[in-house]
């Protein structure tokens, strides 16, 4: 078992850093959008479902800056494998909150659609004009979005590098925002046209995109959890980093067969490996000098225990 802190590569530590430093980015501006979509929504029900997304977006940048200041922390008696599943942590929290808040847009949004209400937008005069409120509601809205795209597809490639699902999910829904964006101005257009259904047509639109992405992130929170085998962050196929290891592992000159069994802890990835040691090994010293080649594999290969057996099972069966 390592006990040492964890430490990521040097050239990942300046994405850790950059990452950390548009978090911080992404919620001073949420804050003010924040502020802003509700001094402006009145009694759309698109804007309030709108507000209440960007407000919630929130939560993955924040969880992402307090996983991060715990992930690297070195082993203690309590927590023996270390604190590298924080991220997962993180990850699961941030979708339970989506998909909290997609449920109950659905549920207040279609209640507002069934009982018919009709939102109106009224007039403010600003320097001697009289101006639609609709107007300033989709200036508001482009403030939302567009800014929000350019730091969603700034975060995704500092994600994928550094394998961690929590910013990846915060990236993709920030690159999207602006799906959430022209559904709501849409519904703004529609009540200004006199189309009563358009906000909250839109709005029940906007809740079905947050609870699919919801369900989703939640799925795989989940199941990374129960220690499925380790995946792509970009499209959930899984990592032929395994694969390397293992032939990498079957190269040795000692070794007559093995195999690799992984999980994912965060960013990171734990496991062991079955191994048919030739006859005349000494077994204790090809093992020690195993793992530090392994270690010295790929960052992402933190703990291993190589066990020597007669005959490798496979554990696992074939999905369904």
């Amino acid at each position: 078992m390592r006990v040492e802190p964890f430490e990521l590569p040097e050239n990942l530590k300046e994405k850790l850093t950059k990452a950390k430093k548009m978090e911080w980015i992404t919620i001073l501006y949420l804050v003010t959008v924040v502020i802003l979509m509700y001094l402006v929504m009145g009694s759309s029900q698109a804007m309030k479902t709108a507000w209440l997304e960007d407000a919630l977006s929130m939560v993955p940048a924040i969880s992402f800056l307090i996983a991060s200041r715990i992930y690297n922390k070195k082993p203690t008696q309590k927590f023996q494998y270390g604190f590298h599943r924080v991220f997962s942590i993180a990850f699961l929290t941030g979708s339970i909150a989506l998909f909290g808040m997609g449920l109950f847009l659905l549920v207040d949004s279609a209640i507002t659609l069934i009982k018919a209400e009709h939102p109106t937008i009224g007039t403010i005069v600003l320097f001697g004009h009289q101006i639609w409120m609709g107007w300033i509601m989709i200036a508001a809205l482009v403030y939302s979005s567009l800014p929000a795209m350019y730091l969603g597809y700034k975060k995704l490639p500092l994600a994928k590098k550094l394998h961690n699902k929590i910013l990846f999910t915060d990236a993709n829904a920030q690159k999207a925002d602006y799906m959430t964006g022209f559904a709501a101005m849409a519904g703004i257009l529609g009540i200004g046209m006199g189309w009563w259904w358009a906000d909250a047509s839109a709005a029940l639109f906007i809740s079905f995109s947050v609870l699919k992405d919801g369900y989703t992130n939640l799925k795989d929170a989940v199941e990374d959890l129960m220690d499925r085998k380790p995946l792509h962050i970009k499209d959930d196929e899984p990592d032929e980093l395994v694969d390397k290891v293992e032939n990498f592992i079957k190269s040795w000159d000692w070794v007559e067969d093995a195999k690799v069994r992984f999980r994912e802890e965060g960013q990171v990835y734990f496991g062991d490996v079955q191994l048919i040691v030739k006859p005349g090994t000494n077994v204790s010293k090809a093992i020690e000098e195993g793992l530090e080649k392994l270690y010295e594999f790929h960052w992402k290969i933190y703990d291993v225990t190589l066990m020597p057996v007669e005959q490798i099972k496979d554990y696992s069966e074939k999905d369904s």
